[in-house]
């Protein structure tokens, strides 16, 4: 078949880009042919809370990526839609993350579809925003009316999106692990790189930095007796998408900045590997969530995972079987992280992790995509 991925991949940086990049890897391995329709302009800067949304790593090969879509230029939409309808693929496949792309992506989508049989499958991340704006409602239901087929990452959005579809099908299908962040790194090696102190164990928050993943309570954790009279370190991994100076200003209060391995830079690629390898667990203690992408960058790493109670984070962690589900309280993660170094889980945690992987297969979410799709491309 003739599939077009239309979404985040390079030049533009981050999971999202990373995602479509290997699921296009996987379509093309499948007999496939893939193009991906990426951003000319994704956001506006105003609207772009990092630094840039631009990699630096060199652009992912055999695949055919064109920059062509500029979310915010309506007479963008309607050129770009017909260039897909004129390329006449059977599947066009899109993500939808925040509403803010529900005018541009479904504009394309229903100008692609005109006089044309393809299917539109949408994968959502998120239906309902962690950090919601006026109109937010009104975008995504125009959004959602051009879609054929949904496929949702997390049991919990699936939930979420029946508030906005008639009756259009909605499949589940597990976020992949990510395997094309590099191999295991030996511990000790990774903690050399990383120029950290091999005497000491380490804990990872990682990816940006957004009030809604809760590194505060991770913090006040740290803060804690329980873990301030331990040897474990936290290592904090990604780049500020809120306010900085709040958290410098609670690491201060808490008088923890000597537990703390502060890495806030976004993490290219090729360096991610380093982190993960060099933790004992992956801390996500965040105040709300649908599913998380670095729950499946541990699961490839083999670290084991602490996650709150919350959203989608826990379909993905089994308690005390390959990791913890704690509440948003700063003394329970303390507790929990206590307890993992405490009872010497790593193995046996790691050994779960390692059978549950099979899941988690990128050929079995590509079968999902495109379940049902008839025709040759």
């Amino acid at each position: 078949m003739k599939i077009i991925i239309l979404g985040t991949a390079h030049p533009f940086r981050g999971g999202l880009a990373s995602f479509n990049e290997r699921l296009a890897y996987e379509f093309q391995d499948m007999g496939h042919e893939v193009i991906i329709y990426t951003f000319t302009k994704q956001y506006p800067d105003f609207l772009f809370p990092g630094k840039t949304q631009y990699s630096e790593s060199e652009a992912p090969k055999d695949l055919k990526i064109y920059r062509k879509v500029h979310s915010y230029n309506p007479l963008n939409w309607y050129s770009v839609g017909k260039q897909i309808r004129q390329e006449a693929p059977n599947v066009l496949i899109t993500r939808f993350w925040i509403p803010f792309i529900g005018p541009s992506l479904g504009t394309i989508i229903k100008q692609a579809k005109k006089g044309n049989q393809l299917k539109a499958i949408s994968i959502i991340d998120n239906i309902v925003p962690h950090e919601s704006r006026l109109g937010d409602r009104q975008l995504s239901n125009y959004f959602t009316k051009q879609i054929d087929e949904f496929v949702v990452l997390s049991k919990f959005v699936g939930e979420q999106l029946q508030d906005f579809i008639t009756n259009q099908p909605v499949r589940f299908a597990a976020h992949p692990i990510y395997d094309n962040y590099g191999e295991i790194v030996d511990k000790q090696l990774a903690i050399k790189h990383l120029k950290l102190d091999p005497s000491k164990r380490y804990i990872l928050f990682f990816g940006f930095i957004r009030d809604y993943k809760g590194l505060d309570l991770l913090l006040e954790a740290m803060a804690t007796e329980t873990l301030r009279k331990q040897d474990i370190h936290l290592i904090v991994a990604g780049e500020y998408y809120s306010n900085e100076e709040k958290y410098q200003t609670l690491i201060d209060q808490l008088k923890i900045r000597d537990k703390l391995e502060l890495f806030n830079h976004f993490i290219p690629n090729e360096e991610v590997k380093y982190y993960f390898s060099a933790a004992d667990l992956v801390v996500q203690t965040y105040h709300s969530a649908t599913q998380s992408g670095i729950s499946q960058i541990a699961m490839h790493f083999e670290v084991p995972m602490v996650v709150t109670d919350v959203g989608g984070l826990k379909e993905i962690v089994q308690h005390e079987i390959n990791g913890y589900i704690v509440e948003k309280d700063p003394m329970d993660i303390a507790k929990t992280i206590t307890k993992f170094y405490d009872e010497n889980r790593a193995q046996d945690f790691k050994e779960k992790i390692i059978e549950g992987k099979k899941m988690y297969s990128w050929g079995h979410f590509a079968s999902v995509m495109i379940e049902g799709v008839k025709g040759e491309g």
